[in-house]
Formats: structure tokens, sequence, C-alpha cells
């Protein structure tokens, strides 16, 4: 059975905004675009950089290290110098709460 963790309440990431939340031990970046949450893994696969630092515009963040890009609803790398995409992570909202899938 797949089980989900609350990691914010809609309220705590305006929209065009990301935040980095913790599932269990596991850094995520939730972004907010378009009403609706997308969470990613919080590091950026060109460097490591924190993505969730970084800037979200529409649907992509750039890593503020070297400026690599994420298409953040499918992980993919949009811009160079990253070529790999990054995890994306389930996420739903339930009522104001925002759970993103707990994994092992």
């Amino acid at each position: 059975m797949t089980e989900y963790v609350k990691v914010a309440e809609v309220g705590d990431v305006a929209p065009g905004q990301a935040r980095v939340v913790y599932v269990g031990e596991i850094r995520v970046a939730l972004c907010h675009v378009d009403g609706e949450f997308y969470a990613i893994d919080d590091v950026c696969t060109h460097d490591g950089g924190d993505l969730g630092d970084g800037e979200l515009e529409g649907d992509q963040i750039e890593c503020p290290r070297h400026g690599a890009r994420f298409d953040v609803r499918t992980g993919k790398a949009t811009a160079f110098p990253a070529v790999y995409p990054v995890g994306t992570w389930p996420v739903k909202v339930e009522g104001n709460d925002v759970l993103v899938e707990q994994r092992e």
C-alpha cells in the first residue's frame, strides 16, 4: 500500500515558489505551479546543487549553482549543463495538507 506523508500546508508554498521539505530524512523541492504541487529531488544532476534554492519560472526550476534547468512536472533536464533528469515524487492535496509519497 502506498503511504503519503504531510510535508506542508497549501499556504506554505506560494504560487510560483519552491520550498525544501523533508520526506522522512530526504530533502525534496516542493514546487507550486499553476495551482498544482510537484515534488522533485532537491539535488541537481549536474553537480549536486540544491534545486529548492533555485528560481522557479513557470514549470522550470533553475539550479542556483550553474543554471541547469529542470521541468518540475516531469523531472526532465531542459538546459545544460544538466543532461540527466531529477527524480519526481507523487504529490496529492487533501484539504489543506500537501502530501508526498513516502519511499523506503
